[in-house]
């Protein structure tokens, strides 16, 4: 472009949210050509969005370092101020951000495209009011307009991180604070975005979307978000007031202060500004600089940084000297030695470059290369190895990087695996490689170069953005943190069938009955935030669970020992309580958990209520026959010593050998036997027992009632319906009695079945003295022939070898028999249970007598004979004294009423047995 003077040149001057760069779009689309340098690749796309959108994708195009999309018709251009190709000539051509002509590393860009970039109908420059003593030097031709900013900017003050606004966007000069910073707002609140100049444009434009969409309130960028970006932000937190300049460490121009503080507050919208609580003093705000700041004040630009934009390429030293010559004008100063000079320089050093940069337009090509940007990092000294290794290539007769080694080191950037660090590197040199394929006279095969870099910055900056948002980003606690919000709209609760509970598709934990669990995987610092907001979002939904509980049967409550045995009262799979020790064994006392005493007070009492009711339903269900005794013997009507009796049977649970008590039944009457049989008592020949309490309902509560009672582990469940264990191992001699056996030598057999069959034994009597028992019976209900002799021999019955008398004499002794009630017997001391037997085995599957006396072919056994002796009773005295006066009593008194069975056919157990299986009928 020629400098002459266009027709029209303006400089539209304001602070940040005038409308300037509006205006230059609606500018250029006005015209049939046009152009505008942008400072940034993102601002850069954004606009070429907008334009494409208006004007179609064929005629607008994008230049940058990195990327080309230059269409055959292209009419209007959108670059960054380095790439524009001043070659061409537009009808119009804008600047943006001129201001940037100060800036020590690219100023002398922008410096020359206000100097120089002219349209051939209107030029516009675009840039602080700061410019103005400038433009009126520089360019006196150029009409100054300046535009109000829309909104108002105003101080808001220090405020802590925790304490920012929603929109919020937090300025860091350094990766360490940005990182630091975004973490703790991930913790606080949520997450947020990451804006640095080092992300490629395509991570830059993701995060930023994520920020404008609202996926996260906050932004947390460096010095770039002041270079045009167009955010919602309504305010503006500075970490610091110093940075790193690349030289020194300084404290930010007042400029640089507005520049990045005008982000807050878009259109209409006014913004504030301020600085995050403890900054040192030095680094505080001034009440001048405030003042400056809001009213949009700044220090006047007296130079901008310059350099020849027209070197001398005779040479590779004349073209160092032309890019050191000073500037004749005293308001434009030599630009500092910038990355592409110094590597340069170094380059010229090297024998292997500078002998074949010898002809200009060797020297131009060694310029050419020398300005790759240093898009790494890694400074002027390793810049310059890495150009120097592509310059052999650049400078042989083909002039072009072979295939091979641009294909190597694509691939070789082609890993998206690696943290935020090794993703960037990997960005930073695809960069390098996109910039290299841009110049399509270095390329072998320019196309497939360019596809392949743009395809593989596209990836890598895919994974940059995923690593940002998996580190920096938490999409609950955005979630929870906008829940506990005064003003917040109501936001969708949803408890899965698992009984997860998901709030706007988050999962914050597992609602368990009425216990609410925060997520196994949970920080230490959320877990008080999950809990809090599983109390303001379950409190509807633990008012339906309690209504429904309340109104549910009692088949949705259940009582199983849990994981430390103890009876706990389950509602599905959640439990609600255990039951503990207590006033008696039959009143335990129901612990409830303490999710039920977290609740509302008015839901909690409806799960205790419900829980205290079905408890006592259950009592009444399985344990009916031992809540009826316990109340009789608290009743003043029921005699003494039935009373006596009835507060041994129910602190034994229903179950107590009849030796143990045996002179408390000896001591009752008719009547008070009656009291008892009414109750449901079986006075049996070992063992009183009340009838009920063998089912497995019983058993399970029962069991259940002794382990709260004595703090202890519930015991191990017999199998439903078994009558019969094998030999095994209780952890105390009582268990079997509290699961309804008794301990028959090695064997355990259910005490109602012990009964049955002394019973059995009984009725063979009517045979004889001498008689046989069929075993039939026993081995039906799995009994093994010792333990059935066993236990005959602790009813009273020995075995004999006689032989039974003939029908005739059996029927004649039993006659003049004398018969007896059966009461006055008492249990052998064979009675005692080992302390240390063995477990409940599985009971052996019952047979029926049918089965087990099948036709064999194997030769048949003799039935053992047996003879009534009749069971003595509990003496604690000397055995030997005993004998002798019990053998003297015999001698001289004939006439002493014997020693008669424990069951007889009239009277006894016996009778007490028919009774209740009649009255079961009825």
């Amino acid at each position: 472009m020629s400098p002459v003077d266009p027709p029209s040149l303006i400089a539209v001057l304001g602070p940040t949210n005038t409308g300037k760069t509006h205006l230059a779009i609606e500018r250029m689309c006005a015209h049939s050509s046009g152009m505008i340098g942008f400072p940034l690749r993102l601002l850069a796309r954004e606009v070429y969005d907008r334009v494409v959108a208006l004007k179609g994708a064929n005629r607008v195009a994008l230049v940058t370092g990195e990327e080309k999309i230059i269409p055959k018709n292209a009419q209007w251009f959108l670059c960054t101020a380095e790439a524009m190709p001043m070659d061409r000539e537009f009808s119009f051509v804008a600047i943006d951000e001129a201001q940037i002509g100060i800036d020590p590393e690219r100023g002398h860009i922008f410096t020359d495209r206000m100097l120089y970039a002219r349209g051939r109908d209107e030029t516009m420059i675009l840039g602080s009011e700061s410019l103005r003593p400038l433009i009126e030097t520089l360019l006196p031709e150029a009409e100054i307009v300046t535009r109000p900013r829309f909104s108002t900017l105003s101080y808001a003050g220090p405020r802590k991180l925790s304490r920012l606004p929603r929109r919020s966007a937090i300025v860091a000069f350094s990766l360490e604070d940005v990182y630091t910073i975004a973490e703790m707002l991930r913790r606080q609140h949520g997450g947020a975005a990451i804006v640095m100049g080092s992300l490629s444009p395509q991570t830059r434009n993701a995060q930023v979307k994520m920020y404008q969409d609202g996926e996260v309130d906050y932004l947390v960028a460096t010095d770039a978000i002041g270079m045009g970006l167009n955010l919602d932000v309504t305010h503006v937190a500075f970490a610091a007031l110093r940075k790193f300049d690349g030289r020194r460490r300084r404290r930010l121009t007042l400029a640089e202060i507005g520049q990045i503080a005008g982000r807050a507050g878009r259109h209409q919208k006014d913004g504030s500004f301020g600085v995050l609580s403890g900054l040192a003093s030095s680094d505080e705000l001034q009440a001048e600089d405030i003042e400056n700041l809001e009213s949009h004040h700044f220090p006047r630009l007296e130079w901008l940084y310059w350099r020849n934009a027209e070197p001398d390429f005779g040479s590779v030293d004349r073209l160092i000297r032309s890019l050191e010559e000073k500037p004749h004008d005293r308001r434009l100063r030599a630009a500092p030695e910038a990355v592409d000079l110094a590597v340069l320089k170094r380059l010229s050093q090297d024998p292997a470059v500078s002998r074949h940069a010898v002809s200009p337009d060797m020297v131009r090509l060694l310029w050419e290369a020398a300005c790759i940007p240093d898009f790494r990092k890694v400074g002027a000294d390793h810049q310059a190895r890495f150009i120097g290794s592509l310059w052999p290539h650049l400078a042989s007769a083909s002039g072009k990087i072979p295939h091979a080694r641009m294909a190597q080191e694509i691939s070789r950037l082609e890993n998206v695996q690696g943290d935020i660090a090794t993703l960037g590197a990997r960005i930073a040199a695809a960069r390098s490689w996109s910039y290299i394929a841009q110049k399509t006279r270095w390329v072998e095969q320019p196309e497939v170069m360019i596809d392949r870099t743009r395809a593989l910055e596209s990836r890598l900056s895919d994974a940059m953005h995923s690593q940002l948002t998996q580190r920096f980003v938490d999409k609950r606690t955005r979630v929870l943190m906008r829940g506990l919000m005064k003003d917040t709209l109501p936001q969708d609760v949803i408890v899965d069938e698992d009984g997860t509970v998901l709030v706007e598709g988050q999962e914050i934990g597992t609602l368990k009955g009425f216990q609410f669990v925060v997520p196994s995987d949970s920080r230490r610092e959320d877990r008080k935030m999950l809990l809090a907001a599983a109390e303001r979002y379950l409190g509807r939904i633990m008012t339906e669970n309690a209504d429904a509980l309340a109104k549910a049967p009692d088949s949705v409550l259940a009582l199983v020992p849990d994981a430390a045995g103890q009876p706990a009262i389950l509602w599905g799979d959640e439990r609600l309580a255990v039951l503990a020790k207590g006033s008696t064994l039959l009143q335990p006392e129901i612990k409830f958990d303490r999710a039920i005493k977290d609740m509302a007070p008015e839901d909690g009492q409806k799960v205790i209520d419900r829980v205290k009711a079905w408890v006592s339903a259950m009592k009444d269900k399985h344990l009916q026959g031992l809540v009826k005794i316990d109340a009789l013997a608290n009743e003043p009507a029921t005699p003494a010593a039935v009373r006596a009796l009835f507060a041994q049977i129910v602190d034994a649970g229903g179950i107590l050998s009849r030796r143990d008590i045996d002179e408390a039944v000896r001591a009752l009457d008719n009547d008070m036997r009656g009291h008892a049989r009414r109750a449901g008592l079986v006075f049996g020949a070992l063992d009183i027992f009340h009838h009920a309490l063998m089912k497995p309902g019983a058993v399970l509560w029962r069991t259940a009632l002794f382990a709260a009672h004595d703090a202890k582990p519930m015991i191990d469940q017999a199998p439903d319906n078994a009558v019969h264990l094998k030999e095994g191992t209780f952890a105390a001699a009582e268990h079997a009695s509290r699961l309804g056996f008794r301990r028959i030598a090695d064997e355990y057999v259910r005490v109602d079945m012990v009964e049955r069959l002394i019973k059995q034994a009984h009725e063979a009597r009517k045979a004889g003295e001498i008689f046989s028992v069929d075993a039939a019976l026993a081995t039906s209900l799995g009994l093994s022939k010792s333990c059935h002799e066993a236990l005959l021999g602790l009813a009273g019955f020995v075995k004999t070898n006689d032989k039974p008398a003939a029908a005739k004499e059996v029927v004649e002794k039993a006659d003049s028999a004398p018969t007896s009630s059966g009461e006055e017997a008492v249990a052998t001391p064979e009675d005692t249970v080992a302390s240390n037997a063995p477990p409940a085995a599985e009971a052996e599957p019952a047979k029926t007598p049918s089965e087990a006396s099948p036709e064999s072919k194997g030769p048949v056994e003799p039935a053992q004979n047996w003879r009534w002796k009749g069971m003595a009773r509990k003496n604690n005295r000397n055995p030997s004294k005993s004998a002798r006066k019990s053998h003297k009593n015999v001698k001289n008194a004939p006439g002493k009423r014997k020693v008669e069975p424990v069951l007889a056919t009239a009277s006894g157990a016996f009778a007490e047995l028919a009774a209740l299986r009649d009255s079961m009928k009825k």
